[in-house]
């Protein structure tokens, strides 16, 4: 069984569990250290358990967690070359942990495969990451201001969509934030709003996803209820009663499990 959990998922903190068989990949570090390992024995695990720390980019509601980590842990990191440089730069002691992988390759572990795929973020070399196991496919693309075309093919269709649906364009454009950093969110290297990852899970569902998670809410711009409604909306427009949730911003989301392709909503 294929299992995948958010620690956390907003702008002000993310980390998600990826779990296959002995393998235990972490997407993220934006959370305190103890908050990660707290997570990690909820499920009975330790950080000497996980098989790696995949870092998708550099931002701080990302990587909040790790310069402690690595001062007390040598799990390997991976992310992309562009991103190792930055955190080269910010991180003290990760260089000797860092394992670059460039976009389109895969990485492979005794059960998981996880391919890097090209984001469009105001980041070093962000990424998204599609991951296949045994039961089957989890497509994780949070943190672009669009989808680019060579990734969204790749994910099309994942059992588990794992998504970003930032913003409510209403809710930015009328709220409290500067001019420019609202331009910054909306732009086209900012972040997904609801409208556009309506779109995309309606064609990913009929593609063949199974399930779709909404991540990385903004607390200002947005809201659980707005998110799912958008989304669902577009989704119902297709025929599709599936299940669709939102990922908490903080604490553990339940498990989104997939057993041979099948996906479950608890274990």
């Amino acid at each position: 069984m294929t299992t995948f959990r958010t620690f956390a998922s907003g702008s002000a903190g993310n980390a998600a569990l990826a779990v296959s068989g002995e393998t235990r990949v972490l997407i993220d570090m934006g959370i305190s250290c103890r908050r990660i390992c707290q997570a990690l024995g909820a499920l009975s695990l330790t950080p000497e358990d996980l098989t790696a720390v995949l870092i998708t980019h550099e931002h701080s509601d990302h990587i909040k967690g790790l310069a402690t980590y690595v001062k007390k842990y040598a799990t390997p990191i991976i992310c992309t070359p562009g991103t190792a440089r930055q955190l080269s730069y910010r991180t003290a002691g990760v260089d000797a942990l860092l394992r670059p992988a460039r976009l389109h390759e895969t990485l492979r572990w005794a059960d998981m495969e996880v391919e890097l795929l090209p984001t469009s973020h105001d980041a070093g070399e962000s990424c998204a990451c599609h991951i296949t196991t045994g039961d089957g496919r989890v497509g994780f693309l949070t943190d672009t201001g669009y989808i680019p075309e060579e990734t969204g093919q790749r994910l099309l269709g994942a059992e588990l969509l794992v998504l970003e649906s930032n913003h409510d364009e209403d809710m930015l454009w009328s709220g409290r934030y500067p001019y420019y950093l609202k331009a910054r969110i909306q732009g086209p290297e900012g972040h997904l709003n609801n409208a556009d990852a309506a779109r995309f899970a309606a064609a990913s569902v009929e593609a063949g996803t199974r399930q779709v998670l909404l991540a990385h809410l903004s607390e200002e711009n947005n809201t659980p209820r707005l998110a799912l409604e958008t989304v669902g909306q577009a989704l119902a427009g297709i025929g599709w009663t599936g299940p669709v949730a939102a990922a908490p911003r903080s604490g553990m989301s339940r498990p989104y499990c997939l057993e041979r392709g099948v996906c479950c909503e608890s274990l």
